[in-house]
């Protein structure tokens, strides 16, 4: 494959900007701070280009999981090896595929949400850790059968550091 092709392509039959947002977040919080993001409610407002027949059925689900853009984190902050989390020197060197911080290679960031309600191309989610403005990339119903299977196992500092990241007030 020449140097051009590979500039074109991330993947088999994925050319770079074929992914667009389908939404962006209207509302919740305006900074990206961590901890006690379940107490905030968004709306995931359709591009126009979808019609409200687009979200028939997930009301049905009692949660969505939300892909999205962490496009407020600028290039210069980026990392591609291994930090201490929330910068914390009690916690091990971890490496970014090891963690969920924002400034990922590529900003993609994943929530699961409880579904409030939906107004036709507006969904309404509680606990998505984006903010106003951000781009959502995908929409999935959350389906028991793509849970983990087995049990979930994680290290005391990830434990630690999420401890107060869905905690709601009051």
């Amino acid at each position: 494959m020449g140097e051009g092709a590979h500039e074109q392509r991330s993947g088999p039959g994925l050319r770079r900007g074929d992914v667009q947002p389908i939404a962006h977040v209207r509302g919740g919080r305006v900074e990206a701070v961590d901890d006690d993001w379940d107490r905030e409610t968004a709306v995931i407002e359709l591009e126009p280009r979808f019609g409200p027949e687009a979200l028939y059925g997930l009301a049905d689900f009692s949660h969505a999981e939300i892909i999205f853009v962490f496009d407020q984190v600028p290039e210069s902050k980026i990392e591609t090896g291994a930090r201490h989390p929330r910068n914390r020197e009690d916690w091990p060197l971890a490496g970014i595929f090891a963690q969920r911080g924002k400034n990922r290679p590529n900003r993609i960031g994943l929530t699961t949400c409880a579904i409030l309600k939906i107004e036709g191309t507006r969904l309404h989610v509680r606990g998505l850790d984006a903010i106003d403005g951000t781009p959502v990339l995908d929409i999935k119903p959350v389906m028991r059968e793509f849970l983990p299977r087995g049990e979930v196992r994680q290290p005391d500092w990830a434990t630690e550091l999420m401890a107060e990241y869905w905690a709601r007030a009051g």
